[in-house]
């Protein structure tokens, strides 16, 4: 008995050990400090990509060229866009979803804390990525954020660099949607079945699903767009009996699902 108090004190002592702000919040598997890391994430780029907006508006304000070259002006609708999406509106509802899920279930934390911390570190790195394009030789991204080739093609060599970001953020997206539909189903308190969850929970069920089904296709879209400018094919080439359009087929896979994963977990707030 003595040893096993002795053994309690010492796991005691050491999980109350007192830990650095770096060491809390980096390595941190809390539920809602992950959430809180997402949505201060998702305020900085969400004043990231309104800079970006204000130097669009402030070019349109009059008729002509007033402040930007029109290159880097199609760079700035291109990065605002793929920032506001990836970067502060997903983000911000993944921080919520983390938040309030456990709490709206009666779950103690999210089913896969390590993988949750994981998925929310890839991020800065993807968006460190993303923004570093606008700094190399050649020039950021000038195609839109749907990326349409041949235009989106045109580019410099940012584009590998864009498209690896958006792979990054892809992978993101999926592990948190894995993590919520594990949680969702897994870790309910007793007698909380599916019809009495908070309607947010269900919208961030839906909208959890709907990542997996379409976060794939677009990493697919994406690296066929990486094969035709770095290796020699032609999924997207009609000189070389690709089609430009299919792109849009396979993009739109992707892309209208997409505006529901962003308006849905709004809806269940």
């Amino acid at each position: 008995m003595a040893h096993a108090a002795v053994h309690d004190d010492h796991h005691d002592a050491h999980d109350h050990k007192p830990q650095g702000f770096l060491h809390r919040w980096l390595f941190t598997t809390n539920h809602k400090d992950i959430g809180t890391l997402y949505l201060v994430f998702a305020l900085v780029m969400f004043l990231t990509g309104g800079s970006m907006a204000m130097i669009i508006r402030a070019e349109l304000f009059q008729p002509g060229m007033q402040l930007v070259q029109p290159e880097f002006f199609n760079e700035m609708t291109t990065v605002h866009a793929l920032v506001m999406i990836f970067g502060a509106v997903m983000p911000a509802f993944v921080g919520l979803g983390n938040w309030m899920i456990p709490l709206q279930v009666g779950a103690p934390d999210m089913a896969l804390p390590r993988m949750n911390n994981w998925s929310f570190w890839i991020l800065p790195f993807a968006f460190t990525l993303l923004i570093s394009s606008l700094f190399m030789p050649g020039a950021g991204p000038q195609g839109g954020w749907t990326l349409y080739p041949p235009l989106s093609l045109q580019g410099g060599n940012s584009v590998a660099f864009v498209i690896f970001a958006i792979h990054m953020m892809g992978i993101s997206s999926i592990m948190g949607a894995i993590n919520i539909i594990a949680t969702i189903l897994n870790m309910r308190a007793p007698g909380m079945d599916l019809l009495k969850m908070p309607i947010f929970v269900w919208s961030w069920l839906i909208t959890a699903f709907l990542l997996i089904a379409v976060m794939p296709v677009l990493a697919g879209a994406v690296t066929m767009l990486l094969t035709d400018k770095y290796f020699g094919t032609s999924f997207f080439n009609a000189a070389g009996g690709g089609d430009p359009v299919m792109f849009q087929h396979i993009f739109w896979f992707f892309g209208h699902p997409e505006v529901y994963i962003m308006i849905l977990p709004a809806f269940g707030i």
